[in-house]
């Protein structure tokens, strides 16, 4: 069997279960917030983590919400993590309260980065790969580490070659 790019062993993301598992993630974090059960706000990892956030917001009725962008990938590849875009300062702290989502943990490079900023945070993301899944305190499905996520905003519809070739 030929060398196959990350991309060929691909896990495709529908819309629909994507918001299925973000309800799923929602409902394992229902009441698990140090304030009685309630998180404080909630903190979406950009790019990948606004849409999970925003589902798992209105399942816990989180109405303060911000964003930390992080840039560890161009394109496909990854590099160190940058934080570009820290979410308001007086509003996260040391993080206790504040639940961080994302859409995936990889390597757990970006995660272990938001992690030194925010300590008592809490890291929930929806998959998890087995180089990063220590990174996340909260996670739903995990999938093998040279296995690439196709989200539903990274895809189209459109002919895929079969993965043992064709004769």
């Amino acid at each position: 069997m030929s060398e196959r790019l990350p991309h060929e062993k691909g896990f495709l993301v529908s819309w629909d279960q994507l918001h299925r598992d973000a309800r799923a993630l929602a409902w394992r974090l229902d009441g698990k917030g140090p304030d009685n059960g309630a998180w404080r706000a909630i903190v979406g990892i950009t790019r990948g983590g606004l849409v999970p956030a925003a589902i798992i917001a209105r399942e816990l009725n989180i109405r303060v919400i911000d964003t930390i962008s992080v840039k560890g990938y161009n394109h496909q590849t990854q590099h160190p993590p940058v934080v570009i875009k820290a979410p308001q300062a007086d509003l996260m702290g040391d993080g206790e309260g504040i639940l961080i989502v994302d859409d995936l943990v990889d390597s757990g490079k970006t995660m272990e980065l938001v992690r030194t900023l925010y300590p008592k945070a809490h890291f929930a993301t929806i998959y998890a790969k087995p180089k990063g899944r220590l990174q996340a305190d909260t996670f739903i499905t995990e999938v093998s580490q040279d296995t690439w996520i196709f989200f539903p905003w990274d895809t189209a519809l459109q002919y895929v070659q079969p993965y043992r070739g064709v004769d």
